[in-house]
């Protein structure tokens, strides 16, 4: 797929068109909502149905408290918007029993699942069984052009290819972005464990800094949010002005928070923070605080 959004919109057309239902489940802070301009609405009149709270993953207690029929649930692993979270292996487990027991095929929202086997200590095939369908970023993590990848049953690829075609995505080459993701593949999933356990060490550091938290307080993938108790003008500015004097660009977008005074930002931890040690970076992330 030439995008992630369309490998999505495409999921949720044929799940819903399956059960004759215009209406799927997804989590709070899903892509679909936040950043897609209610494409579902817009485009097929779908009705997006919230479960679960925002700040935490959805479990097998939101979906049993959902009584709306559901054509499918968009499962996000792991939630970017919660500072990369997932749920306990257990946990998931819950989710994807009690999904095949109510008949709502599952979803995963899985641009960043690369992320996830680290802290599962499972294969991408054990954590994807289970889910109908599966979608993956070519460029998130793995550094490709663009594009994604839309896993499933033959039937539903067959159906799929359809819909890509009739939505615009079958483009005359995409052979760019194929191939920039599968020469880095390889070494970019190497080094998901090493980028996880420095994660781990980093926000260990990051937690004896005054003034800063970091969500999760225990990283459960390679991705944290830090807060700051500094407003967001105050933080991007500090950015600059050490940009300017050192040449370290050390976050990027930064947004104020439901507490007063408070900002946050993403931390990944990806090729370039993976060698530097807490000692080079806390001391520079303190200094956003002003």
């Amino acid at each position: 797929m030439p995008s992630g959004v369309m490998a999505q919109l495409i999921a949720i057309r044929i799940w819903a068109a399956r059960a004759g239902l215009p209406r799927f489940g997804l989590h709070a802070t899903s892509h679909l909502i936040l950043h897609e301009r209610e494409a579902y609405q817009g485009l097929f009149g779908y009705h997006g149905v919230v479960v679960g709270d925002r700040l935490r993953p959805i479990t097998a207690a939101d979906l049993e408290a959902e009584h709306q029929p559901l054509a499918c649930l968009i499962a996000e692993l792991p939630i970017r918007e919660a500072g990369g979270q997932l749920p306990d292996w257990d946990d998931l487990e819950a989710l994807k029993s009690l999904a095949r027991q109510r008949s709502i095929p599952l979803h995963m929202d899985g641009a960043r699942l690369w992320e996830c086997r680290a802290f599962y200590g499972r294969s991408y095939a054990e954590i994807s069984d289970g889910f109908a369908s599966v979608y993956v970023s070519t460029y998130k993590a793995l550094g490709g052009i663009a594009g994604a990848v839309l896993a499933g049953e033959e039937d539903f690829i067959a159906e799929a290819r359809l819909w890509r075609r009739r939505m615009g995505g079958t483009l005359v080459h995409q052979s760019p972005m194929i191939a920039s993701a599968a020469m880095r593949l390889d070494e970019r999933l190497g080094m998901m464990d090493a980028c996880y356990a420095r994660a781990l060490s980093l926000a260990e550091a990051l937690a004896e800094v005054p003034g800063m938290r970091v969500n999760p307080a225990t990283p459960r993938t390679n991705m944290m949010h830090l807060y700051f108790d500094a407003p967001t003008e105050t933080v991007l500015e500090r950015r600059d002005e050490i940009a300017a004097r050192d040449g370290v660009w050390l976050v990027d977008g930064v947004r104020s928070t439901e507490a007063p005074g408070w900002c946050v930002t993403e931390i990944y931890v990806g090729d370039t923070l993976v060698d530097h040690d807490d000692a080079w970076v806390a001391p520079r992330l303190l200094a956003l605080l002003g």
